[in-house]
């Protein structure tokens, strides 16, 4: 489709190049193919068109494609145009992918799944941490925890420690493999942290839960650590749960 058949919501990006109006431009696509705005198997069509449409030079607009292009969301293919493709090829654990996701109202299924991955890869991860983690994993965490009390989840700075807090503990786990999750895993805890928060707070502190999931990895009691973290993993979904209803 053409972007001019959907200006709401289109960015004023002012014409250039650049980081800043690529990053622009692929946000405002991507949160159009995310929410279903534009729909898979239908085109991107006319360079020219849509990127007079949304202000910016060719370049900007075919480097913002590149991006929507590496990430899952359309194939280019000569004389074929730019198309969306099927939500089964997007990279839906990708940071900006999730970012699109939750800048409207984002599924429900999206939702349960990104809940349902947390909860399948975090208890595993926190077990495996109270076994192997060191003086840097439990300084990190503490830190971490300490400014999740100072800040609380209702600011940047108390979010920004949440995200450490889950990033330490994988990276406990002594598991490349877990750890490669850590960018993916951050992001889902942010965004329904934040989507917790529209228009009203948190159903209920959970920083005590987090303490309880340190807790067990700090003292080395791996069963422990797994039920902690999947009792976490658990009330956040239900106190998301609340809040959809």
């Amino acid at each position: 489709m053409d972007i001019e058949d959907q200006d709401e919501g289109m960015p004023q990006t002012g014409r250039g190049t650049g980081r800043r109006l690529r990053g622009a431009v692929a946000h405002y696509l991507g949160t159009a193919i995310v929410s279903g705005a534009i729909q898979p198997g239908e085109r991107l069509t006319g360079e020219v068109d849509n990127s007079a449409a949304l202000n910016v030079s060719r370049s900007a607009y075919r480097e913002a494609v590149q991006v929507l292009t590496a990430k899952g969301l359309v194939e280019s293919r000569t004389k074929a145009g730019t198309r969306v493709l099927p939500r089964s090829r997007w990279n839906l654990l990708d940071p900006d992918v999730l970012a699109w996701a939750f800048s409207g109202e984002p599924d429900i299924g999206y939702v349960r799944d990104l809940f349902e991955l947390r909860a399948i890869v975090e208890p595993a991860a926190a077990r495996l941490a109270a076994e192997r983690r060191d003086k840097e994993d439990i300084r990190a965490m503490r830190d971490a925890l300490g400014r999740m009390r100072r800040h609380t989840l209702a600011t940047e700075a108390g979010r920004a420690a949440d995200r450490d807090f889950h990033d330490a503990v994988l990276r406990a786990s002594r598991n490349s493999v877990l750890i490669t999750l850590s960018a993916s895993i951050g992001a889902a805890v942010n965004w329904t942290t934040q989507f917790k928060q529209r228009g009203r707070a948190l159903p209920r502190d959970p920083v005590p839960d987090h303490v309880r999931v340190g807790d067990a990895i700090i003292a080395g009691d791996a069963a422990a650590s797994e039920a902690a973290m999947h009792a976490l993993v658990e009330l956040a979904l239900q106190d998301t749960r609340s809040v959809m209803a």
